[in-house]
């Protein structure tokens, strides 16, 4: 099978709404999950959640593993439970065939070569100031979702972690910042710097298996 084969094969596995929304619920966590909790969560039975969440297995969008969801070991701790969390890789599929990953390459490769990070970041923040999201100014929960929505409806996948934080589980420009980390991890602070509005404050924060950038609130901010 080839590389198109393989993502045709993964992408129409999620032609079915019900493989869907498992998809995307088992992806927005940070834990593993089990097939009770999946089931639960998008109203199906467990049985179909089950199924569908093997078929996505099988197309490398998920990965199972086992392990006793009751946290207790040894005796009377039960049998261990399948649970599934995203798979690392990323799918993409062009009809026609196009190749801008490899013009991002040459890009940023050129980009770190001639040594105008500088100029890069300024161009990202003048990006994020032009299309910001615009807080209301009220403090209120509707605004922080707001801010929240624009950043999951750039790819960012952002969710809110045990401090407080606003942290992104994904990176938009994984690939690129991959093979060059500190190029496109600076142009990436630099465009939510343009984005955010007061009182978020992006700032660098790598965590494993998550964006570089985290934002705080500082709602001490006039």
């Amino acid at each position: 099978m080839t590389n198109d084969d393989s993502a045709y094969a993964a992408l129409g596995a999620l032609t079915d709404p019900v493989r869907r929304r498992l998809y995307r619920h088992v992806a927005a966590q940070q834990e593993d999950i089990g097939r009770d909790a999946a089931a639960q969560a998008v109203g199906v039975s467990r049985s179909l959640a089950a199924f569908h969440l093997d078929k996505l297995v099988e197309a490398g969008l998920l990965t199972a593993s086992s392990r006793r969801l009751s946290g207790r070991t040894g005796p009377g701790a039960g049998r261990p439970a399948k649970v599934y969390r995203r798979a690392e890789g990323e799918h993409s599929v062009s009809v026609p065939p196009r190749s801008y990953d490899t013009a991002g390459r040459l890009l940023a490769g050129f980009v770190e070569n001639a040594g105008l990070d500088r100029e890069l970041q300024d161009a990202a923040r003048a990006a994020g100031a032009a299309h910001p999201y615009t807080d209301t100014g009220t403090g209120t929960d509707t605004d922080t979702d707001g801010f929240v929505e624009a950043l999951r409806q750039r790819g960012y996948e952002p969710f809110f972690c045990d401090e407080g934080v606003l942290r992104l589980r994904n990176c938009p420009f994984h690939a690129l910042a991959e093979e060059f980390p500190a190029l496109i991890c600076g142009m990436n602070l630099a465009l939510l710097e343009g984005l955010s509005p007061a009182p978020w404050t992006p700032s660098m924060d790598p965590r494993p298996g998550n964006c570089c950038v985290a934002l705080n609130r500082d709602d001490t901010t006039d």
